[in-house]
C-alpha cells in the first residue's frame, strides 16, 4: 500500500493533559482513553468526536498525579479541549484534570508542558488533626479520613 502525498496526509496537534486525583488511585491508559473517547462523544455525539479522533499517545500515572499527551487533529484544538475538560471521573475514581499546552510535535510538547526531564516534586509527610499522616504534593495535602481523602491547602495546616 502507498503512502498518501505529504498535502494528503493529517496533520496533528498534541494537547499535554495534567492529571490529579488521590493518592492511593491507580489509573491506566487503556481506561483513561475509554473515558476520553466517552466524554467526546457525549458532548459532541459520534460525528464531531470522530472529526477529533482523539488519541492518547502517552500516560504516566503515579502517586496522585500524572501526565497524558493526547493527539487531535489540525484545527479541532477547541473542541478537543472541550471534550478533555468534561473528564471527571476514570473507573469510577474522581480526576481533575487540566490542560497545560498545544504543541505541534510529541517532542515540542513533552519538553515545553510536561517537563521532560524535570524533577519529581517532593513529597513529605505531615499531621493534621487526628489523622494519622497526610501526604503533600506542591501546595497540595491529602489526608486520609476513614473513607477517602480530603483534600487540605498550606493554609489549613497553619
Amino acid at each position: 500500500m502507498k503512502h498518501l502525498p505529504k498535502h494528503l496526509q493529517p496533520r496533528w496537534r498534541y494537547l499535554a493533559v495534567a492529571i490529579e486525583s488521590w493518592p492511593d488511585t491507580e489509573l491506566d491508559r487503556k481506561e483513561f482513553q475509554r473515558q476520553l473517547w466517552y466524554s467526546a462523544q457525549n458532548l459532541l455525539g459520534d460525528t464531531g468526536s470522530s472529526e477529533l479522533d482523539l488519541s492518547v499517545v502517552r500516560f504516566s500515572y503515579e502517586g496522585g498525579d500524572g501526565e497524558a499527551l493526547v493527539r487531535t487533529r489540525r484545527g479541532e484544538q477547541s473542541r478537543a479541549r472541550a471534550a478533555i475538560a468534561c473528564l471527571d471521573s476514570v473507573e469510577d475514581t474522581p480526576v481533575g484534570v487540566r490542560i497545560t499546552g498545544v504543541g505541534g510535535t510529541i517532542r515540542a510538547c513533552e519538553e515545553k508542558y510536561m517537563g521532560r526531564g524535570r524533577e519529581d516534586p517532593e513529597q513529605r509527610q505531615v499531621t493534621f488533626g487526628d489523622a494519622d499522616r497526610g501526604v503533600v504534593r506542591g501546595s497540595r495535602i491529602d489526608v486520609p479520613t476513614a473513607t477517602a481523602f480530603t483534600g487540605a491547602t498550606n493554609l489549613d495546616c497553619e
